[in-house]
């Protein structure tokens, strides 16, 4: 599958899960210049936490650690890796987050994800904790600003994609612009209420955006079917959701809903389109500042946190077809990748 590299910056959107050529970085990017010419010496521990197995948050773990391996650090090697999976459990996250505060053998946590990476802030003070994948840290707690803050322990990458713009995907695809669109999205999730509000001013006076909020995953069905009279789903880079696509596929293609999201892997599996990034490139970028924290030495408050700037436009002509869309052709020549 054709990935491009991302383009981070400092600054603030992306679901909207905007999302995937090397780009600009603004400011300039500290993690890449990093490396020690040395190499690395001695040993290393870190550990990594996800909210949840999904696609694109282990495409990110994945890129953490192959971005570490290109740099000489080498799992059984030089370095070890502790790994937790909250299972989409926010109980979980601060359970987790405990453990790793009580391990003075750990040098350095990554929380991938809001509610993981929202846990690791609260409970860790004296150590680096790096976030990635999630939508705004700023609004979620994490951090106090997009700026490089000097008196916190806390920097990351997120997935804000303020060229993501999936209203205007959405108005491509079907050659017309559509007059409601739902938005499922779980209630708690502070990365989908910033996607939501985001959607919502690029629609304007355009479009009605149709929240449809649930509190966990049994709720998931009850908030489609308050969906069944809009033009367009779209389903961005909410944990939860994102989790039972298959639901949601199975929703829009009885009900001829065309649906569009946040997050490649869910395009794979049978949305329609999405204008998004590339998690594993995330996740590299991630493990890049990561080195120069924990081997460079460099201190976490002095690195801003980045998020992405360039997009790709994923599209399934089989869910198309399912769900009774024929896009354009001026769509289609925009098309980068074909699943």
């Amino acid at each position: 599958m054709k990935r491009l590299p991302i383009a981070l910056a400092a600054g603030a959107l992306a679901l909207a899960l905007g999302a995937c050529g090397t780009g600009t970085t603004t400011p300039t990017d500290t993690t890449s210049s990093g490396a020690s010419s040395s190499g690395p010496s001695g040993s290393y521990k870190i550990a990594i936490t996800q909210f949840l197995a999904h696609p694109s948050l282990d495409a990110i773990t994945k890129g953490i650690k192959d971005a570490l391996t290109e740099k000489g650090l080498v799992e059984g090697q030089n370095i070890e890796y502790v790994y937790d999976d909250a299972q989409g459990e926010p109980s979980n996250t601060t359970t987790i987050a405990g453990k790793y505060a009580a391990d003075s053998s750990i040098q350095l946590m990554v929380g991938i994800a809001t509610p993981s990476a929202q846990a690791l802030a609260t409970a860790i003070t004296d150590r680096p904790v790096l976030f990635a994948g999630v939508t705004d840290p700023v609004e979620a707690g994490i951090v106090p600003s997009w700026d490089a803050n000097p008196n916190s322990n806390v920097t990351g990458t997120s997935d804000l994609n303020p060229e993501g713009k999936p209203f205007g995907l959405i108005k491509e695809a079907m050659g017309t612009t559509p007059k409601k669109v739902g938005f499922p999205y779980t209630l708690s999730e502070a990365n989908s209420k910033t996607q939501l509000k985001a959607l919502q001013e690029e629609a304007g006076s355009e479009a009605e955006i149709v929240p449809a909020g649930l509190s966990n995953a049994s709720e998931l069905a009850t908030a489609l079917q308050t969906l069944s009279g809009v033009d367009a789903v779209y389903v961005g880079t909410d944990n939860t959701v994102v989790t039972g696509i298959d639901q949601v596929i199975s929703f829009c293609t009885e009900n001829k809903i065309p649906l569009f999201t946040g997050d490649e892997s869910s395009v794979e599996k049978g949305a329609i389109a999405t204008r998004g990034l590339d998690y594993y490139e995330l996740g590299k970028r991630t493990g890049e500042m990561v080195y120069s924290i924990l081997v460079d030495g460099k201190s976490p408050g002095d690195i801003p946190p980045l998020k992405v700037t360039d997009t790709t436009i994923t599209y399934n002509a089989k869910a198309a077809a399912a769900m009774g869309l024929t896009p354009p052709q001026s769509f289609l020549d925009e098309v980068t990748t074909n699943v």
